[in-house]
């Protein structure tokens, strides 16, 4: 260890400023780490082999030797969002590490046209900004909320039902394609396979072998995702009929609700209110990406629109949420709002209600299922 760049333990180690600081640019067959004790202006980076966490921990120890800090100092660690999810984070979590998640797209970037893209940079700009943050800023990033593994798990479902749906649609729109090039307009539905054989294409001859044969494969996976998408769709059911999970409780609660289904009603809470919690009405519209962007600069005013820096999965959900609130609760204070303000405008107007609407709506469903609100003037299901 050099002179120039030791440094001895200091009596403030045990202050609550004074700690380690470690950045994580993941890759899939190396990482590269950058540690700060948030005093030197140079970070140390080292390169490791991926998951590699006894040299992650010797690497550690290395850092708090070098940069004089006792070896109980407190260390925290970052890392950008991506494919490997959460994983990461528990691992360092059980290390006894505190870690924080970054959104990739809130980290603050030089606008110069061309400038200087590596690992070794994004670890040193990682770790200063972490300093940053465990000195009180909040400006240099946004933390990504970690959902406990429960109910990570508990997503898995209507996401997988999600991508089986698009797939159904993929194939169904793929055989209707193959159809539409011989001259054939037909939807595809249950007797499928017998209208196959009465077909005739624009000269008035029979399909091909060829393509008939594609055909038919085509469509017995498009039912073969229909059986998986039903069986799906029971144990949905299943699981709220027979669980007494608070998430689930809360799913049954929300469905009661008129205007809201079982589909719409589990991914809110799954993806939503079932395991964030939030403080207030701001917290809610964040999460959701439905907050307002002004740009007032100069004589330069105007607004941006919502930020759409929330859920997308969520937000594009809860718009459909709203649509059908208004036709299945056209008495309640929601509605009768919108209807005042935006009902009689132009489409650009109702494109803006409705999306005001669904913040307003997506808060009152927070206070129902938090405190027992029920939003004025809604009506419930018969039992």
């Amino acid at each position: 260890m050099s002179k120039k760049n030791q440094t001895t333990p200091r009596d403030e180690d045990n202050a609550n400023w004074v700690r380690l600081y470690v950045s994580i640019e993941l890759s899939l067959k190396k990482w590269k780490l950058g540690f700060s004790d948030g005093r030197q202006a140079r970070a140390r980076v080292v390169r490791i082999e991926a998951k590699d966490w006894e040299r992650f921990g010797r690497e550690v120890e290395k850092a708090k030797e070098r940069f004089g800090l006792k070896p109980s100092v407190e260390v925290w660690s970052c890392y950008e969002a991506g494919r490997e999810g959460f994983w990461v984070h528990r691992a360092l979590e059980r290390l006894g590490i505190r870690n924080r998640i970054v959104e990739s797209a809130s980290i603050e970037v030089n606008r110069r046209q061309r400038r200087v893209k590596s690992d070794r940079v994004d670890a040193e700009k990682l770790v200063r900004g972490l300093v940053r943050w465990g000195r009180g800023e909040r400006d240099p990033w946004s933390i990504v909320r970690v959902p406990s593994e429960e109910a990570e798990d508990g997503r898995q479902l209507h996401r997988e039902l999600e991508i089986l749906k698009r797939e159904r649609q993929q194939h169904r729109v793929r055989i209707q394609s193959l159809l539409f090039t011989q001259g054939i307009d037909l939807k595809v539905g249950r007797r499928f396979l017998e209208q196959l054989d009465r077909l005739r294409n624009w000269k008035g001859e029979p399909i091909r072998s060829g393509l008939r044969d594609r055909l038919e494969r085509e469509y017995h996976r498009l039912e073969l995702l229909k059986a998986e998408i039903g069986e799906l769709r029971q144990l949905q059911r299943k699981q709220l009929e027979s669980e007494t999970t608070a998430a689930i409780g809360k799913v049954r609660r929300l469905v009661q609700l008129r205007g809201i289904g079982v589909d719409s009603g589990w991914v809110t809470v799954m993806e939503c209110f079932g395991w964030r919690q939030f403080q207030n009405r701001r917290e809610v519209g964040a999460a959701l990406g439905l907050t307002p962007t002004p740009y007032d600069s100069g004589q330069d005013r105007r607004e941006q629109g919502i930020s759409k820096a929330g859920n997308k999965r969520m937000r594009r959900l809860a718009v459909q949420m709203a649509w059908s609130w208004l036709r299945f609760q056209p008495d309640s204070r929601l509605s009768r709002w919108y209807r005042e303000r935006f009902a009689s405008g132009g489409p650009r107007t109702r494109k803006v209600g409705i999306v005001a609407l669904t913040r307003k709506l997506m808060i009152a469903l927070w206070r129902y299922l938090e405190f027992g609100e029920v939003p004025e003037g809604a009506r419930m299901k018969l039992a």
